[in-house]
């Protein structure tokens, strides 16, 4: 044994309370009682995954100070042993440890058993009945909670040497039970695939601490899968083959031969990948590497939309030959105004064609040119049926139209692990299908919606093409829109005279064109002046929670929205949202919160979905879902949101990981809301994320009002720099006819085949 392991210092004592815990890497901040009579607590950090308050706890470390908290003791691994005192197992139980014991009931079953509580909880749990106001309901629950809390504290302990967090060992032991240490020893890549929360680089972690080697060819083609699945997190729906093997390279450490074989074994996998040549963004051709739900998706997108365009059948036949100047003079005394030329050449064009794409940017007249197709379609008794991605773009489609909107996902009825209600088998009962906000439509929703339209019914793609695209891959409604797409459109251009007045229209046009906004003199458009990132931060937050609340009337949680385009760094989406939240929820006494990892959740919280979760809700909840915290319970260890559609969805409290607070949220994560006024930090700090039509979808954001906070000069830098590079999709080359041939050596499925097994993309049911 080596003097270093020798040297290290043994405490022993009662945990009794975390103050802080990163559920990342498992680090911890706790206070723990050593019995040494005084009252005072001892400061230790280190990881203390799992441990709970009451828990007994042999720790080896070393001794150390803090400049601020003083003298305290570094964790370097830890063994607990179950309380023994009344006091000890009281604090114990009333730590949230076991869903249905709180503080109050922990204290009824140690009156009750006193030093036997654990044996009883352990060998006659049904004895619970016995302690007042515990019915055979929540003695059944406590006894499943305390039985699934051993077998994650064994997962845990074994996980403990990785630094894997506690909401994932809680994940693993939930998908595999008792198959956990096993799948965790012998096959730790199917992690990433497997369980929301553990990417490649966890995975590959855990193999090393179970010796898998560096070279395992099961390492590597993980790292391959890995490197697309980032990809696609990145927009791309593949990646040319020479620049896989590079970032694989990179990713892995090991020979790019090594990589080459892996690749090709993949590609003869039915459930690897798939190679393919298109074209590249420069036109010439590339070997293309899919993830197979992508690679099915573009496939299907692509021959759905020429389907519905080349089908005979139409459900709006009366369109075909009606007298267009009678029914628009009809239109215009129905809706009190007439249509411009191209906004008429549109509602012919969604009445007539099966599949057509109305843009443009604000003040252009889409909403009103969509009410007015929506209008003519009904008078021709046809069955209209509005979505958007969004709940809150749904709500504004509904209430232009004076029709029921739905998400995408409440229209087509998404199941547990993606699959559709509605799909090609069962199409939608409707003769027109409006779907709003179009430009957030990633490849794999798109492909699921269209594949709902029924043969002759009519889809009209409504949106903002200058926006940015879609935050998962693709670029879909950019494909649609690309010279030798079959689909018809129409670019509406022409500013109204009423749009006109407003500053923050007349600027999102300027964005668009290159040309700085004004920012002074207008009242709806403002800049408050920062150079320094702090300062920014700082003044955002003063701007949305004070200024914006006492001039205009508005309400910080639900009018305002900080809009910032990152989210790391001091005028990032993360920090701000610590201080907003101090600003417009913070801690009172009579306030229920729950600290998750570096995180308070208050009940009034202005929360956000992170990852599409289809076991939630009525038909799952998606990422970018936002809501308020309406309730938190301590003993069931449940908060729950009400969403912006107005379902109130429970939250377990180890699933806390899956929401972020959202009273500020990235420019990407804002497209298809708008909130009545938008407050966005521009930072030279962001340089990197500045881009022209960055800014122009955040000021597109706001219905009256946009402050911009920082410098001029980052603003600027913005407006002028035009984002580089299209997304790699081959959509647009498919759409034009273009029909790829397969790589030698990979694995063409046949159309209709479908993957039994995800690729820790979470892109399921794509095809």
């Amino acid at each position: 044994m080596s003097s270093e392991v020798r040297s290290l210092a043994v405490v022993e004592g009662v945990l009794e309370r975390i103050t802080y815990a990163n559920e990342e890497n498992g680090y911890t901040v706790a206070r723990v009682d050593t019995g040494r009579g005084s009252g005072d607590l001892l400061t230790v950090v280190g990881s203390l995954l799992g441990a709970q308050p009451g828990e007994s706890l042999r720790m080896e470390g070393r001794w150390g100070s803090h400049a601020q908290y003083g003298r305290q003791f570094t964790v370097e691994n830890y063994t607990t042993v179950l309380p023994a005192t009344i006091q000890g197992i009281r604090r114990y139980l009333g730590s949230g440890l076991i869903k249905g014991i709180g503080p109050v009931f922990a204290d009824r079953i140690t009156q009750h058993f006193g030093l036997d509580t654990l044996d009883i909880l352990e060998e006659a749990p049904g004895r619970l009945i016995e302690v007042p106001g515990l019915g055979p309901k929540r003695t059944k629950s406590i006894t499943a909670a305390w039985e699934e809390q051993k077998a994650i504290k064994e997962v845990m302990v074994f996980l403990q040497g990785v630094g894997v967090s506690t909401s994932i060992a809680v994940r693993i032991y939930k998908k595999y039970g008792d198959s956990s240490i096993s799948v965790v020893r012998n096959e730790p890549y199917r992690l990433a695939a497997d369980v929301w929360g553990i990417g490649f680089l966890t995975a590959d972690k855990i193999a090393q601490a179970v010796g898998i080697p560096h070279d395992s060819p099961d390492r590597v083609r993980a790292g391959l899968q890995y490197a697309l699945s980032q990809s696609s997190d990145q927009g791309h729906c593949f990646l040319p083959e020479e620049r896989l093997i590079t970032d694989a390279v990179k990713l892995l450490q090991v020979d790019t031969g090594l990589v080459i074989e892996c690749l090709a074994d993949l590609a003869a996998d039915p459930e690897g990948v798939v190679r393919e040549t298109v074209p590249g963004p420069e036109g010439l051709p590339v070997t293309a590497v899919y993830l197979i739900p992508f690679h099915r998706a573009e496939l299907s997108l692509a021959g759905q939309i020429r389907r519905l365009l080349g089908t005979e059948e139409d459900r709006m036949p009366a369109f075909q030959d009606v007298a267009w100047d009678r029914a628009l003079a009809w239109l215009a005394e129905r809706t009190g105004a007439s249509l411009a030329p191209e906004q008429e050449e549109a509602v012919r064009l969604a009445l007539t064609r099966k599949v057509a794409v109305l843009t443009g940017g604000p003040g252009c007249g889409k909403s009103f040119t969509v009410r007015s197709i929506v209008e003519l379609a009904r008078a021709k008794r046809a069955k209209v049926v509005l979505a958007a991605p969004t709940g809150r773009a749904a709500k504004r489609l509904a209430e232009l139209t004076g029709a029921e909107a739905s998400t995408v996902h409440r229209l087509l009825e998404l199941k547990p692990g993606g699959d559709a209600a509605y799909d090609r088998d069962r199409p939608l009962d409707a003769d027109l299908v409006v779907v709003d906000e179009a430009s957030m439509l990633d490849l794999l929703l798109a492909n699921k919606l269209v594949k709902a339209v029924a043969p002759g019914a009519h889809l009209l793609l409504v949106g903002d093409v200058d926006q940015l695209p879609s935050v998962g891959a693709g670029e879909v409604l950019g494909d649609l829109l690309s010279p030798g797409s079959p689909v018809p459109a129409v670019r509406l251009t022409r500013i109204f005279r009423q749009a006109q007045q407003s500053g923050v229209v007349t600027n999102a046009h300027k964005i668009n064109a290159g040309v700085p906004p004004v920012t002074t003199g207008l009242p709806d458009f403002f800049l408050f002046a920062e150079e320094e990132t702090e300062d920014a931060a700082r003044v955002a937050v003063e701007v949305a929670a004070r200024r914006i609340p006492a001039r205009f009337g508005l309400d910080p949680r639900r009018d305002v929205q900080v809009l910032a385009p990152m989210h790391r760094g001091p005028a990032g989406a993360g920090a701000l949202n610590g201080l907003l939240q101090q600003a417009i929820t913070p801690a009172r006494p009579d306030l229920p919160e729950k600290r998750f990892g570096g995180r308070v959740f208050r009940v009034g919280d202005k929360v956000t979905q992170i990852r599409n979760n289809y076991d939630k809700g009525a038909n799952g909840v998606f990422n970018g879902t936002v809501g308020v915290v309406v309730s938190l319970d301590g003993d069931e260890q449940r908060l729950v949101v009400r969403t912006d559609e107005d379902e109130e969805v429970p939250y377990d409290f180890d699933e806390l990981d899956e929401l972020a607070h959202a009273y500020a949220v990235t420019i990407h994560r804002s497209q298809g809301s708008e909130y009545p006024a938008v407050v966005i930090p521009v930072t030279m700090s962001a340089w990197m994320m500045l881009q022209r039509n960055l800014l122009y979808t955040a000021v597109t954001r706001a219905r009256k009002l946009v402050v911009l906070v920082g410098s001029r000069k980052a603003i600027a830098q913005a407006v002028r720099t035009v984002s580089a590079g299209r997304r790699f999709t081959a959509l647009a080359h498919r759409l034009a006819g273009g029909d790829a041939p397969s790589v030698p050596g990979t694995n063409r499925r046949k159309s209709g085949e479908r993957s039994q097994r995800t690729t820790g993309t979470g892109a399921k049911g794509a095809g």
